[in-house]
Parts: C-alpha cells; structure tokens; sequence
C-alpha cells in the first residue's frame, strides 16, 4: 500500500482538506513551538489534545499558546476539553462523579481558548467507567455535562463533538463502538435542541474495534462532524497498516462530508514526525477546501 500512496494516480484521494493534530505529530517540541513546525512542513490547519496544566491555566499560558498559533499563520480547527492525565490512563473526566467538577471547571475556559483562535470543534472524551457505582449514575453524569458543554459549544457556533476508542487501549472507556458514540451524540441534541452534538469518526479507533468502516460512514454520514485518521494496527501514517484509505475517503465524499480530516498518528519509535509525511505531497497540505 505504501507503494500506492505515493503516485499520481492517489492524489484524487490525497486532495483532502487536512488538519495536523500537534498532540501527536511534532511532539519532539514544546506545545507552543509546534504550530510553526507545522507551518513549516506546509500546513495551515491544527487540532490539540488538551495538555495544559490543569483545567484552569495561569493566562499567560493561555496568551503564549494563542500567541503560537496566530504567529505561525496556522487555524486551530479543534480542541478538546480536559480530558485528565491521559498519559496515566484517563480517558475524560465529565462522567465520573470525583472528576465531574474538574470538567465542568475547564468548559469556559476551553470554548474561550477556541474562540480566540476561531476554533468550532470541541471534543469531549466521554470517561473510564468507575468500577462499583452504576452505569446510570455516571451516563446521567454525563449526559449533564454534555448539555453544558453543548450549550457552551453552541454560544461561539462551535460544535460538540463525542468519540468511541477502541477496546484493545482503552478498554474501560464507556463508548467503544460507533453505535454507542452516536447514540450519545442523539441522546445531547434531544436534551438541548440546538443540533450541534455530533459524531468524531475516527477511522483508526473503529478500525481496531472491528467496525465495517464502510457500513459506519454510510449509516451515521448526517451525524458526522469531524473524521480523524491513523493507519491500523499500529497508529502510524496512511501507507503502513491495513486501511484502505481512498475507500474509504471517497465513501466520505459520497456520503457528503465536507469537513476536515485530522492526522492524529504517531510516529513510528525513532521517527521524526516530518519523515513521516511523505505519504502526503506538500502542495496538499493546506486547507483551502475547509468551510
């Protein structure tokens, strides 16, 4: 497939409208000098991981990190809300009743942060289930703090987006499959009637839960607000796993989705991030197609 990716003939389906997500790519540099590492391999377009210090940061954490992007001349298209430590195994915060607070704290300031930078796609990770309390409790939980967030979404024209992981890395996340994910995304829009409440596909995620990729995009395309990638099983670029990427984009673009696709892949051990796009020509790289 790497082979593939790489001639004239894959263009058709590499003629993208792309955002780099800089919470997996460029990481070899501080958060703030990222943006203009991304600018300078070409592209115009980033999404972040919520990595701040806490759900609150000082503002001048806040300014420097506008700063970086407005600088390097690059959109923030997307942002999550505070998920937790995830590198010590959260996976959000807004269904657990001893984090709710903590999510609840960071909903402001996050929608602040994206409006400043003309952000209208927040995530919100959805959380590890507790062991011993019941599952009504915390989808009750949640479901509070997704109208919050939507309310506050919907303020600045943003929308709110909900996603599944996959079972193999995160098997006590509470949403592990597309149907349960959308069904959360329904459950928000009914409670607020504002309709910003919408799917993230993440192709990599349904991919290493089993998912017909192709039945997903044909059955949830009207729910769908936003599509990240990596190649499966291992999460690096396009080219090195099974996916059969030009499948499955023109299945996207038949559906009718006009939105962003987000490269949220990691590096193979050892890579730097910017060996890793050769997959992607660098007159491609923008967004220009982006609403």
């Amino acid at each position: 497939m790497g082979d593939r990716m790489t001639t004239a003939a894959a263009y058709a389906w590499l003629d993208q409208r792309w955002t780099v997500n800089l919470s997996t790519l460029f990481t070899e540099l501080p958060l703030v000098e990222r943006p203009a590492a991304a600018a300078a391999a070409g592209f115009d377009s980033a999404e972040i991981w919520w990595t701040l210090d806490g759900p609150t940061p000082p503002r001048t954490v806040l300014d420097e990190l506008r700063a970086a992007f407005t600088d390097a001349g690059v959109r923030l298209t997307g942002l999550n809300f505070d998920a937790g430590d995830m590198a010590a195994g959260s996976k959000g915060l807004l269904s657990r009743p001893a984090d709710s607070q903590r999510f609840r704290d960071n909903i402001a300031v996050a929608v602040s942060l994206a409006d400043s930078l003309g952000c209208r796609a927040l995530n919100a990770l959805y959380g590890n289930r507790v062991e011993g309390l019941e599952l009504k409790v915390q989808d009750d939980l949640a479901l509070e703090n997704l109208v919050l967030a939507a309310r506050a979404a919907h303020s600045i024209g943003a929308t709110l987006l909900v996603e599944a992981l996959n079972e193999p890395e995160a098997p006590q996340y509470a949403l592990l499959s597309s149907q349960s994910a959308v069904a959360v995304v329904d459950t928000v829009n009914a409670a607020t009637g504002l309709g910003n409440a919408a799917f993230l596909c993440d192709l990599y995620h349904l991919a290493r839960n089993g998912e017909d990729l192709p039945k997903v995009i044909d059955r949830y395309a009207d729910r769908i607000g936003h599509v990240q990638i990596a190649d499966a099983p291992g999460r690096n670029q396009p080219g090195t796993g099974t996916l059969d990427f030009g499948d499955l984009f023109g299945r996207l673009d038949t559906a009718g989705y006009q939105g962003l696709i987000g490269l949220e892949y990691k590096p193979a051990a050892g890579t730097a991030s910017a060996d890793t796009l050769g997959w992607l020509p660098r007159e491609l790289r923008g967004s220009a197609r982006a609403h």
